[in-house]
C-alpha cells in the first residue's frame, strides 16, 4: 500500500522532532554527537529566518521526513543556489517516497520562483545509499569537493 505523504512547512510545533532528527542524522552519517541546546537554538532560528526553509514529510499526521533549504546568492548565475540541507527519513519509512516527496515539493517550488537557479546538496563520500538516491532524482556530482574551517569565534 503507497504512503499518503504530504509535505508541508514546519513550524515551531515541529521543534522537537526536528531536533531529534538532527541528532539521529549527525550519530548516523558522521557519528556526531549534537549540542542538543545548541541544535534547538539553531532551529528556532532557522524557522524564524527568511533564507532558511524547514519541510516536514508526514504520514497520518506524524512527521515521518525533513529537511532544510538555505539560499546562497550567486553571481555567476545571477541568481539564488537553494541549498537542500538536513535530510532526514526515519528508518521505517525509508525507501517509501518520503524523501522523493521532499524533493519534489522543493523542486516544484524552484521552478515557480524564477530566481532559483539550481539545487545542491552535499552528502558524504560514503554514502552510497544518499548519492544513489540523488543521482536517481536527475541530480549530478558537481566536481565539487567542501571544506571547511570551524571554531572561528
Amino acid at each position: 500500500m503507497e504512503l499518503e505523504i504530504i509535505v508541508r512547512e514546519a513550524h515551531e510545533d515541529d521543534l522537537a522532532i526536528l531536533v531529534k532528527n538532527n541528532q539521529a542524522l549527525a550519530m548516523e552519517t558522521e557519528e556526531l554527537p549534537l549540542n542538543e541546546d545548541m541544535l534547538r537554538k539553531g532551529i528556532e532560528q532557522a524557522l524564524k529566518r527568511q533564507e532558511c526553509h524547514y519541510f516536514a514529510a508526514t504520514v497520518a499526521g506524524k512527521v515521518v521526513g525533513q529537511t532544510m533549504i538555505t539560499y546562497e546568492w550567486s553571481d555567476w548565475r545571477n541568481g539564488i543556489i537553494w541549498w537542500i540541507q538536513s535530510v532526514y527519513v526515519l528508518p521505517g519509512y525509508r525507501k517509501q517516497g518520503v524523501f522523493r516527496k521532499l524533493f519534489s515539493h522543493i523542486e516544484n517550488l524552484a521552478r515557480i520562483h524564477s530566481e532559483v537557479k539550481a539545487l545542491r546538496l552535499y552528502v558524504m563520500q560514503n554514502n552510497k545509499v544518499g548519492q544513489h538516491t540523488y543521482q536517481s532524482m536527475g541530480m549530478n556530482n558537481s566536481g565539487y569537493i567542501v571544506y571547511e574551517k570551524e571554531d572561528l569565534s
